[in-house]
C-alpha cells in the first residue's frame, strides 16, 4: 500500500490499536490504512451494533471529508432523508412541526448503516477484535504494553481511545470518568420497539419528559430530566425499569409505547453529558470523538468524529508517525472546532422543564426566520475549520 507521508517504507510508530468500532474508530482506521499504518480495532460489543438513531452531517466541511474518504455517494445512497416530525398534544393534535432539515442536517443516515459501511471498507485491511476490552495500558520505551480481557497481551506503538463518552482508554490513561465527564441533568434512551404507532414521526412532551415514536431517529426515543442515576449500562432490565418509572402516568400513546418497551430486547439508556479534558493525548495514547469532546446530543458528534479522524490520521502521516508532533497539531486544530460540543445541550430543548418553556420551544418552529437563524449558526459551527490536504 502506498504511503502518503514523506520518505519511503512504513511510517514510524506504525502499529496502532484503536479501542471502539463505532464511527470514530473505523473512520480513523480508514485513513491510517491508506497511509501505511497497521491497525487493530478492539470492540467490547460482540458484533457491530445495527440500527440505532439517525446521525447527520452538516455543511461543506463534513461532506468534503466524506468525499475524500470516498464514501459520500454511499452515504447518500443509504440516507434516511430527514423526516418532518409532528409535535402533538395529549389528544394527538398538531402543536408544531419540527422540519426534517432541522433534525437531519444535509445528510442523515442510520448510525448502524454508517458503522457497517465503515467496517466493510476497513475490515479487509485491518484486524477487528470483537467481544474484548483493554484491561491495562503501560507505556514502555518500546511502545504501549496492552493487556486484554480475553486476548493475549501485546505491545503497540500508539493507542487511540475512540470508545465513546464512557471511554475505557481515557479511564486507564488519564484517570476516572468523574474527573472529565459532567452530567448535564438529562438522560436519553433509544429502544427498538415493535408496534404500529402511525406512519408519521410524532413527539409528545410533558414538562421534563419527551417521548418520540417512529421515523429514523429510532423506533422509540426518550429524553427526560433527572438527578444523576446509578445503574449498570449493560443491565437492560434495570434500564427498562428506569424508563417504566419515569414514564408512568404520562399521557398520549405513552402507555402503549411503554408496553412495547417492556417486550423489547435491547434498551440503550445514557446520560447527556459533557467531556472536559485539558489535553487529548498522554504519551502514546490519544483520544478521538466522544471520548475527548462528546456527547451533548446536539447533533454534531458524528461530524466531529469523522473530521477528527481525518485530522488525526493526516497529522500522523504528515509527521511520519512522530506522535508528539502529530498529537499536538491534531489538538491545535480540533480543540477550537470541538467547542460546539461545549455549547450544545439538547436536553432542555427536547424536554423543556415547564409548560412555558414547552410553549416557547414549539413557538420557535412556527417562525421560520428563527429556525433559519439557528440552522445558519449550526452550519457556521460545522464549517469552522480549515481542512488541510494531507
Amino acid at each position: 500500500m502506498r504511503n502518503h507521508h514523506s520518505g519511503t517504507g512504513a511510517p514510524r510508530n506504525s502499529n496502532v490499536l484503536i479501542s471502539g468500532a463505532g464511527i470514530a474508530g473505523p473512520a480513523l482506521a480508514h485513513w491510517l490504512i491508506r497511509y501505511g499504518f497497521t491497525v487493530t480495532v478492539v470492540e467490547r460489543a460482540p458484533a457491530l451494533r445495527p440500527g440505532g438513531q439517525a446521525v447527520d452531517f452538516k455543511g461543506a466541511t463534513h461532506q468534503t471529508v466524506l468525499s475524500r474518504m470516498g464514501i459520500l455517494d454511499d452515504v447518500r445512497r443509504l440516507r434516511t432523508g430527514g423526516t418532518d416530525q409532528e409535535i402533538v398534544d395529549a389528544d394527538g393534535r398538531l402543536l408544531a412541526l419540527m422540519p426534517g432539515e432541522f433534525t437531519g442536517g444535509d445528510l442523515e443516515i442510520a448510525r448502524g448503516d454508517l458503522a457497517k459501511l465503515l467496517h466493510e471498507r476497513t475490515a479487509p485491511a485491518c484486524a477487528y477484535v470483537f467481544g474484548d476490552s483493554i484491561t491495562s495500558l503501560t507505556e514502555t520505551p518500546a511502545g504501549v504494553h496492552v493487556t486484554f480481557e480475553r486476548s493475549a497481551p501485546r505491545t503497540f506503538d500508539l493507542v487511540v481511545g475512540a470508545d465513546g463518552i464512557h471511554s475505557n482508554v481515557r479511564r486507564l490513561a488519564f484517570g476516572p470518568e468523574s474527573e472529565f465527564v459532567r452530567f448535564l441533568g438529562h438522560y436519553y434512551a433509544l429502544v427498538d420497539v415493535e408496534g404500529d404507532f402511525g406512519p408519521i414521526p410524532r413527539i409528545y412532551n410533558e414538562p421534563g419528559r419527551m417521548v418520540a415514536v417512529g421515523g429514523p431517529k429510532a423506533p422509540a426515543f426518550f429524553v427526560f430530566a433527572s438527578e444523576q442515576l446509578d445503574y449498570d449500562r449493560y443491565d437492560t432490565a434495570r434500564q427498562r425499569d428506569i424508563l417504566a418509572r419515569v414514564y408512568a402516568g404520562m399521557g398520549w400513546q405513552t402507555p402503549a409505547v411503554m408496553s412495547a418497551v417492556s417486550r423489547s430486547r435491547e434498551v440503550y439508556l445514557d446520560s447527556i453529558s459533557q467531556v472536559g479534558i485539558d489535553r487529548y493525548s498522554s504519551g502514546r495514547v490519544v483520544l478521538l470523538g466522544d471520548s475527548a469532546y462528546g456527547n451533548t446530543l446536539g447533533g454534531f458528534g458524528t461530524g466531529l468524529a469523522v473530521v477528527g479522524a481525518y485530522v488525526l490520521a493526516g497529522e500522523l502521516a504528515a509527521a511520519g508517525g512522530e506522535h508528539r508532533v502529530a498529537f499536538a497539531e491534531y489538538e491545535r486544530q480540533i480543540r477550537p472546532y470541538a467547542k460546539i460540543a461545549k455549547n450544545g445541550n439538547a436536553g432542555p430543548f427536547l424536554a423543556p422543564g415547564s409548560p412555558a418553556r414547552l410553549r416557547m420551544r414549539n413557538w420557535m418552529f412556527r417562525y421560520r426566520f428563527l429556525l433559519g437563524l439557528m440552522m445558519k449558526m449550526a452550519d457556521k459551527f460545522a464549517t469552522d475549520i480549515e481542512l488541510r490536504s494531507y
